[in-house]
C-alpha cells in the first residue's frame, strides 16, 4: 500500500487531498441532468441576458423516476457476508448498512429536505470558468457580519442548514442582534450542484481564490470565513492570501501539528517525551487515524476515478461516506439502532442522497487527488484565527499547538461534546462557539 498522503511526509505524502489548474465546467443544467440524468435544476438569470457571471437564481427538483430507481437499487442491493468481528474493525457493520436500507428504501423522503432547501435562497454563479452554487442568506439586521461557510467531505451544503437561522436571526435563538451574520454557503467543486471541473486544477489555492471572488462580487467589502475539513483547507488558504477584507477565520478542525509529532506518526515512533496529557491524548487518536482511519483518503489521494462501485450503488456509496472516522461511524450506526445523539436518520440520508442524485461521488473524492497540501500540518496563518475543539474529531487539537500554529489566536475552546460534523451535529454549541470568536472583529 501506498502511504502518499500520511502525515508531514514532504511532497509524495498527500494526507485529505487537491492539486492544480484550470477549470471548463459544463453549465449547472448540464450537470444537473444532462450528463447524469439525476437531478434536474432550474436557473434563472438574476440579470437577464447571457452572462454566467451573474448571479442566478437556483431551484432544485429531482425527478420521481430517479428516486423510483435509487429505491429500486437499495432493494437490489447484492449483500455481502456479515463481518467476522463484533465490532466495526472491519468497517461498517452489515447490520447498519441493512438497516439504513431499509429505513432508505421504505420510510425517507428526499423531498422533505429538496423543500427545505428551495425554501432558501439559493444561486449559482460561474467563477474561474466553472458553476459554483451556494446557498446566501442575509440577516434582518443592518450590523450584521458577512461569514462566508465551507463544509468538506463527505459533507455538502446539508452540514450547515441547522446554524442558518440561528446565526443570521440570533435573538429567537438565543442571542443578540449584535450577533447577527449574513451567511454564505457554497458548494465545493464537484459537490452538489455546483459544476463538476472537467479538468484537472481545483485544489484549495484555487477554491480559496474563486471565493474571494465570490465574496467581492456579493458586494461585500469586510467578512469573516469559517470551515472544518476541506473548509478549514479552503479557508485557510483564504488566509493566506490576505485580502484586505477578510478580518478573521474560524476553525472547527485546525491544522496544528509540530514537525516532531508528524515525524514521529509518520515513522510510527513513540510519541515525543514530555508531551502534557492534552497533547498525549492528541498524538494517540492521529497514531489510530493513520493506521486503521486513513483507508479511504489514501484511495481517492490516488485513484478516484477507480471508485466505479460508489456511482452505480447507492449502499456502496452511502457505506463509503458513513466509513470516515471510527467516532462518527459509531454515532451513526446508534442512529440507526434508534438512538439519535446529534444526527437523525434523515439528516445522514439527507446528506447521502445528496451526493447521489447529483451523481458527485467521484467528482467530490477528486478533490483528494488534486490536494498537494500535508493536511494538519500548520500553514502559518497570520491573520485573527478562532479554534473551537470537539472531543471527538479527528483529533483534539491541544492549545499548545494551537497557540503555536497561529500566532493571532483571538478565541480557543474545549467543547465537552461532539465530532467531525460540529455545526451538523451539535449546531447550538457551533452557533455559540462562532458568535463568540467574532465578537472581537465586528
Amino acid at each position: 500500500m501506498q502511504n502518499d498522503i500520511l502525515p508531514q511526509a514532504p511532497s509524495r505524502r498527500r494526507f485529505i487531498s487537491v492539486a492544480a489548474a484550470a477549470v471548463a465546467s459544463a453549465s449547472l443544467s448540464r450537470l444537473a441532468f444532462a450528463e447524469t440524468d439525476q437531478a434536474v435544476t432550474e436557473v434563472a438569470s438574476a440579470t437577464g441576458g447571457g452572462d454566467k457571471t451573474a448571479i442566478r437564481k437556483l431551484r432544485i427538483h429531482v425527478p420521481e423516476s430517479q428516486l423510483t430507481d435509487l429505491r429500486r437499487r437499495i432493494k437490489a442491493t447484492r449483500w455481502p457476508a456479515r463481518e467476522t468481528v463484533t465490532d466495526a474493525s472491519q468497517g461498517v457493520r452489515l447490520a447498519t448498512m441493512q438497516k439504513l436500507a431499509r429505513y432508505w428504501a421504505t420510510d425517507y423522503d428526499w423531498r422533505k429536505v429538496e423543500a427545505r432547501l428551495n425554501a432558501l435562497p439559493q444561486y449559482v454563479t460561474e467563477i474561474d470558468g466553472l458553476d459554483i452554487h451556494f446557498i446566501h442568506v442575509r440577516s434582518k439586521s443592518k450590523n450584521a457580519l458577512p461569514m462566508i461557510v465551507t463544509h468538506g467531505w463527505p459533507g455538502s451544503i446539508i452540514e450547515q442548514l441547522k446554524i442558518i437561522e440561528p446565526l443570521t436571526n440570533p435573538t429567537v435563538h438565543g442571542g443578540n442582534a449584535s450577533d447577527s451574520f449574513d451567511v454564505v454557503i457554497p458548494s465545493l467543486p464537484g459537490y452538489g450542484f455546483s459544476g463538476k471541473p472537467t479538468e484537472a486544477g481545483w485544489d484549495p489555492q484555487r477554491i480559496a481564490r474563486a471565493w474571494i471572488v465570490l465574496m467581492k462580487r456579493l458586494g461585500y467589502t469586510r467578512y469573516v470565513a469559517q470551515g472544518g475539513d476541506w473548509g478549514n483547507a479552503v479557508t485557510e488558504q483564504m488566509a493566506l492570501l490576505a485580502p484586505p477584507e477578510l478580518l478573521a477565520i474560524h476553525t472547527n478542525m485546525p491544522a496544528t501539528v509540530p514537525d516532531d509529532i508528524a515525524t514521529a506518526l509518520k515513522y510510527g515512533n513513540p510519541a515525543p517525551a514530555g508531551l502534557s496529557s492534552d497533547e498525549q491524548h492528541a498524538f494517540e487518536q492521529l497514531d489510530y487515524f493513520y493506521k486503521h482511519g486513513l483507508g479511504y483518503a489514501q484511495e481517492m489521494a490516488n485513484r478516484p476515478q477507480t471508485l466505479y462501485g460508489i456511482e452505480d450503488s447507492p449502499i456502496g456509496l452511502a457505506a463509503w461516506m458513513l466509513d470516515h472516522d471510527a467516532a462518527s461511524q459509531a454515532m451513526i450506526a446508534r442512529v440507526f439502532d434508534d438512538q439519535p445523539e446529534g444526527l437523525s436518520r434523515d439528516d445522514v440520508l439527507d446528506n447521502v442522497t445528496l451526493y447521489w442524485v447529483t451523481n458527485t461521488g467521484i467528482s467530490s473524492a477528486r478533490l483528494y487527488w488534486e490536494n498537494k497540501l500535508v493536511f494538519f500540518a500548520p500553514k502559518h496563518v497570520a491573520i485573527p484565527v478562532a479554534v473551537s475543539v470537539f472531543p471527538d474529531e479527528i483529533y483534539a487539537a491541544p492549545k499548545s499547538w494551537t497557540e503555536k500554529a497561529y500566532p493571532k489566536l483571538m478565541h480557543y475552546n474545549r467543547l465537552p461534546k461532539g465530532g467531525h460534523f460540529a455545526a451538523w451535529e451539535q449546531p447550538q454549541a457551533f452557533t455559540e462557539e462562532v458568535r463568540a470568536s467574532f465578537r472581537p472583529v465586528r
